[in-house]
């Protein structure tokens, strides 16, 4: 068995993950089982940096908020703002106090001096504007979309005014409740004014593929696109807060695939752009249906890069990552017999793995997942192996880096 592990091992780099595909998808992801550790963005950026040179990759995407995302490529396409402002209101979940992040965004820039447009590196969130504790209101994406069309198509073409419409959202207060996540009865999102916004956002959509020729002709493909994301957003968003206004007992297995229903569609856009590589929670992105505990309640769904598997095929690429130690948060050296337990005795401190071929050569061997000290880390379960392209394994995460340690000034 152990012979067969080190037939699987490959070092981690483009030409190493490139060789376990049939042809380069439109979307690589590479998955993470914990958030919050640079060490893992690190061997992310490093990837990119390659697939940037090596692939023709030209945009990478992350799991944070897609709006405030378009603040981070406008810096990096464009040099709009400053580094610090862009790092503070570019990014959701706190990933714009990560030194890797920030590492990243420099590194994109400096890549993109001088370039043409054609030829620049792109970022984008893939998440919903959504934090644990709430939803944002929808008011950015709505107006943001109004505001486009009103300035390209005839006025009689709108569903309402741009007043109306301010009307109707009202304080965003009403939308960003923190306990409406808990409690349904805070949620603004079945009231007479959300469900009249449904519609118009809807109305607004519809309005704006109807019109694709003309907007085309009119504005820039970027301005489209990024109409669309707003289009798709504000959809997505009434969509969401109406369910958390939802008191059936599975509220809360729908608002987790509702959201991840927004990252898949945000993915696909993504595809269609050209070859991306996507870097968010496991959970997030494998093929396998996605299960975790929340509220008590045991939740399962399909998430977005089971979606956009099924829509994209061989376009679509999975590498899961899995790990050793998280010492600093409990997680020790792995199980003896689990699938940690046998990488971690190789010598290797940083490997992919030829995860199909491994799943076949140990079968039924490595039946149950390793067991977690931590909540906050999600072990990888063997039973997914063969549903993998590959298996990125890092050994040890230490608990912080120092200036000496970046891969990407």
């Amino acid at each position: 068995m152990a012979t067969d592990i080190k037939d699987t091992v490959r070092t981690v780099d483009a030409a190493a993950v490139m060789g376990l595909l049939a042809s380069r998808p439109r979307v690589l992801a590479l998955g993470e089982p914990t958030h919050g550790e640079d060490a893992l963005l690190d061997v992310r950026n490093e990837l990119f940096r390659q697939l940037v040179e090596e692939e023709g990759y030209r945009t990478i995407a992350i799991e944070s908020d897609c709006l405030a995302g378009l603040l981070v490529d406008a810096y990096v396409t464009s040099a709009s703002g400053s580094l610090d402002e862009v790092m503070e209101r570019g990014f959701s979940h706190g990933l714009g106090g990560s030194e890797a992040n920030r590492e990243l965004v420099c590194w994109m820039r400096a890549y993109n001096a001088g370039r043409p447009a054609p030829e620049q590196l792109r970022f984008a969130g893939i998440d919903g504007p959504l934090e644990m504790t709430g939803a944002a209101s929808p008011r950015e994406a709505l107006t943001s979309l109004h505001g486009y069309l009103a300035r390209h198509v005839d006025a009689g073409l709108l569903p309402c005014s741009e007043r109306a419409l301010d009307r109707l959202l009202g304080s965003d207060g009403r939308w960003t409740e923190p306990a409406a996540m808990t409690d349904p009865a805070r949620s603004t999102g079945r009231s007479t004014e959300a469900v009249r916004l449904r519609l118009i956002a809807d109305d607004l959509a519809a309005l704006l593929d109807a019109q694709t020729p003309h907007l085309l002709a009119a504005t820039s493909r970027q301005e489209w696109e990024r109409a669309r994301l707003y289009g798709r957003t504000a959809t997505g968003l009434l969509r969401y807060h109406f369910w958390m206004a939802d008191t059936s007992p599975d509220r809360l297995a729908r608002l987790t695939g509702l959201r991840d229903v927004m990252m898949a569609d945000n993915l696909l856009a993504l595809a269609e752009r050209g070859p991306t590589l996507v870097h968010a929670h496991n959970s997030h992105l494998q093929r396998e249906r996605s299960s975790m505990r929340m509220g008590g309640r045991p939740l399962r769904w399909w998430g977005a890069g089971s979606i956009a598997s099924a829509r994209l095929g061989e376009d679509y690429a999975f590498f899961a990552t899995a790990l050793g130690t998280i010492r600093h948060r409990g997680v020790d050296a792995p199980q003896p017999g689990t699938l940690e337990g046998l990488l971690y005795a190789l010598p290797d401190d940083l490997c992919v793995v030829d995860s199909p071929r491994l799943g076949a050569a140990l079968a039924d061997a490595l039946a149950a997942p390793r067991a977690s000290a931590w909540f906050g880390y999600f072990p990888f379960d063997p039973a997914h192996l063969t549903a993998t392209d590959g298996l990125v394994f890092i050994k040890d995460i230490p608990q912080g880096r120092a200036a000496s340690d970046r891969r990407i000034p």
